[in-house]
C-alpha cells in the first residue's frame, strides 16, 4: 500500500484498527468532557480554546488576530468576532501593537485568567484520568494492544 507521500506501508492489521478506534473514543471523550465543563461554567468552547491558545502562545501573554487564527484554525473575520464576544464577557481586553500599528495584541484580563485557571486544572486532572485511551497508537508488531 502507498500512502499520500508515496512511502510504501503495509496494510493496516484488525489491532490497528482497534488501536486507532480506541484512540479516538478516547479523544471523543476527552472532548466532550471539555464541551460540558465549560458550559457548565457559562463559557463556549471558542471561549475556552481561544483563552488557552492566548495562555499558552509561545513565548509571550498575548497574540494578535492573525496568529489566533492560525492557532484555531479559524477565518480572521471568525476570530475577530470571537474576540468580539469574549472582550463582552470581560474575558479579553484589547490593546495596541508594540511593533505594528495595523495589529492589535488580544490578552487575557485578570478575570479570564482565573477562569481558565480553574477550568484547565480540571481538563489536566481529566487528561490523567484518561491517561492511556489518549496514548498514540502503535502499529503491526509493535502494538502492545
Amino acid at each position: 500500500m502507498t500512502t499520500e507521500q508515496g512511502v510504501e506501508s503495509a496494510p493496516l492489521t484488525k489491532l490497528d484498527f482497534e488501536a486507532l478506534a480506541r484512540f479516538r473514543f478516547g479523544i471523543r471523550r476527552y472532548l466532550r468532557f471539555s464541551e460540558e465543563t465549560v458550559r457548565s461554567h457559562g463559557l463556549t468552547p471558542q471561549h475556552y480554546q481561544l483563552m488557552l491558545a492566548l495562555k499558552g502562545f509561545p513565548g509571550r501573554e498575548w497574540a494578535t488576530m492573525r496568529e489566533l487564527a492560525e492557532r484555531l484554525q479559524l477565518r480572521h473575520h471568525s476570530v475577530v468576532e470571537l474576540v468580539n464576544r469574549a472582550q463582552k464577557q470581560g474575558l479579553v481586553d484589547r490593546a495596541a501593537h508594540p511593533s505594528d500599528a495595523r495589529a492589535v495584541r488580544v490578552q487575557l484580563t485578570n478575570e479570564g485568567q482565573q477562569i481558565l485557571a480553574r477550568l484547565s486544572a480540571m481538563h489536566r486532572d481529566e487528561l490523567r484520568r484518561l491517561g492511556p485511551a489518549l496514548n498514540l497508537p502503535t502499529w503491526g508488531a509493535a502494538a502492545n494492544w
